[in-house]
């Protein structure tokens, strides 16, 4: 992996010298973040050669340079369509992601990278509008603190209204991130932004991806805090607690962030309610919200919020979402991908492994429930696989490290639902879609399910080698009538099993979405790079601790930001729109 070995005698000096004469290193292959110089990448998407798919695919490059894109859209028909591409602006805590500052323009800047907006491009990549729905100071925009999530018209290729999640999650204002989620609509035409829904929770996740179905808008709508403890990582201790969809009885534990601080779940930071009922809905804007959930509300309403009500609950980050076809093995149920917890805050898990699910309301109109904030997969928290052992993000590690992750209830609310599947530990798996049957070729069954795996954030150590994560996965399942079967397996990769910008290849580095246009291909929504706390890859540090050969140690790198306040630093520019098709 270590390009430059040969060169690792030279004196410093010399080793910058020859790098900047590397064809793989020149500056039209590298991008930088404006806001903290000298934390460049390499960047060169090509056509994808070092992504490598199963015999009777092909992958290209539909569009490259992009901010941060996390969702794509599609209007019209396989002769002649759009493709809408969100770009989501500041999603990651990092001072050099930080909108408002001068140096890119401030939070109304038109070329503004770490705010959101949408592009509108043609079938063959030209772009043809945008961006739109910019932030505004009269508010029609989207907001700009961001992310913003997801896009989706409500009637699928056919259009109609353009809706959209959005929030201020990454408002540096003390608390004024809290119920800043949105579910919007957006004129497709000129990127008018009217609010739909407003008043959703808003801390660790927003509400998350949304689709459609018999007069429904459904979404996703992930928890506010890692593990139902609002922690020191939950700006500071300012962010809003979860919201439970159902009465709920905590247990008497309590969680140490250190200095005297301890908090109970589903309560406020520094809050002690050992033992007490929390009832549905707790401190939510409106009757029927809460997080760690799918909630839905009547599309066509006069006031959708007032007809939200939860489909199901118990989930840390529900993020994609989709119906599966009603001749399918899952009988048009929901289909749902799960990002299991990390090692952080003030109730750490280590080890803890993302889930697939399927959601349906109890036939009671209730909503099911799958087991978090004490059940990680198939086991309870309390099992010595999920101890933590310690990492930057936990607020106080002497005191839970080797430690059972104690339960926050004292029982269940209701009866668990077990997932469907298990993913390994913290490869984020997120946007997904089902194949159509033109896609159908070799591994890829009828009835299977292509997702986005986006991969750590370097919290923790690698989940094996090769480490899973920075693919695109194939879910193939039983056929209708059988036993239900997932079989999973990867299906889209780099060569080398490394994010692009570590390994420095044409390839893949944070796929977030993935959805089939009209033409029957794959696009998949590559979020782009980002310098993270680098347990898992040392090489994607923030702040490179080596100089390009991986060996020669890094003194004096301009813009080392060696106070280790700014991990998670987003880079402007890397996004990529993958095309994926059958060959031929």
């Amino acid at each position: 992996m270590r390009r430059f070995d040969r060169f690792s005698w030279l004196p410093v000096a010399l080793l910058f010298a020859l790098a900047l004469t590397l064809p793989t290193l020149a500056t039209a292959q590298t991008r930088g973040n404006p806001l903290c110089p000298g934390e460049d990448v390499f960047f060169n998407p090509g056509n994808g050669e070092n992504i490598v798919v199963p015999s009777g695919f092909e992958v290209s490059v539909f569009k490259s340079g992009l901010n941060f894109p996390t969702a794509v859209a599609f209007r019209g028909n396989r002769q002649r369509f759009e493709v809408f591409v969100l770009e989501s602006g500041h999603g990651l805590p990092s001072r050099c992601n930080d909108e408002t500052s001068s140096v890119v323009g401030g939070e109304f800047s038109a070329t503004n990278p770490f705010t959101p907006d949408i592009l509108v491009f043609d079938q063959s990549g030209n772009r043809i509008r945008g961006p739109l729905a910019k932030p505004t100071t009269s508010g029609v925009g989207l907001q700009a603190h961001g992310p913003a999530i997801d896009i989706a018209f409500e009637n699928g290729f056919q259009g109609g209204r353009l809706f959209a999640t959005d929030s201020n999650q990454a408002i540096r204002a003390v608390g004024a991130q809290n119920n800043s989620s949105r579910i919007v609509t957006v004129n497709p035409e000129t990127g008018h932004v009217t609010p739909f829904i407003t008043g959703l929770p808003t801390g660790d996740h927003p509400a998350e991806q949304i689709t459609f179905k018999d007069g429904w808008i459904y979404w996703s709508q992930g928890s506010t805090t890692n593990s139902s403890v609002v922690g020191r990582d939950n700006g500071g201790g300012a962010n809003q607690q979860d919201i439970p969809c159902q009465d709920i009885t905590l247990s008497t534990n309590l969680f140490d962030s250190g200095g005297g601080v301890m908090t109970s779940g589903y309560s406020p930071f520094n809050t002690r309610r050992p033992g007490a009922t929390v009832a549905a809905f707790e401190s939510a804007t409106g009757p029927g919200i809460c997080d760690g959930s799918v909630l839905r509300a009547k599309v066509n309403a006069t006031n959708p919020k007032s007809t939200i009500e939860p489909v199901s609950w118990g989930y840390r980050n529900p993020y994609g979402i989709r119906f599966a076809p009603d001749d399918h093995a899952l009988k048009g149920g929901l289909f749902v991908t799960e990002n299991g917890e990390d090692e952080r805050g003030a109730r750490p898990t280590n080890n803890s492994p993302d889930r697939l699910h399927l959601a349906q309301q109890n036939p009671d109109g209730s909503p099911d429930y799958h087991g978090w904030p004490d059940r990680f997969g198939f086991l309870d928290s309390t099992q010595a696989v999920f101890n933590p052992v310690g990492g930057p993000g936990d607020d106080n590690a002497a005191a839970v490290v080797g430690k059972p992750v104690q339960p926050v209830l004292a029982f269940p609310p209701q009866p668990i639902t077990a997932p469907l599947a298990l993913e390994p530990a913290d490869v984020a798996i997120v946007g997904l879609d089902f194949v159509p049957n033109s896609f159908v070729h070799g591994p890829v069954k009828r009835g299977a399910a292509l997702a986005g795996r986006e991969g750590d954030f370097g919290f923790s150590k690698a989940n094996g080698t090769p480490e899973e994560g920075h693919d695109v996965q194939l879910i193939n399942f039983s056929a209708p009538g059988e036993p239900l079967q997932l079989q999973l397996q990867r299906f889209a990769h780099n060569s080398t099993f490394e994010q692009a910008f570590v390994s420095r290849i044409r390839g893949i580095n944070r796929p977030v979405d993935l959805k089939f246009g009209p033409d029957d291909c794959a696009y998949v929504v590559d979020y782009g790079a980002v310098r993270d706390f680098g347990q898992s890859d040392p090489a994607s540090r923030f702040c490179p601790a080596k100089l390009l050969d991986g060996v020669t140690p890094n003194p004096s790198f301009p813009g080392c930001l060696t106070d280790g306040s700014a991990p998670l630093l987003q880079i402007p520019g890397t996004g990529v729109i993958w095309k994926i098709c059958r060959a031929g």
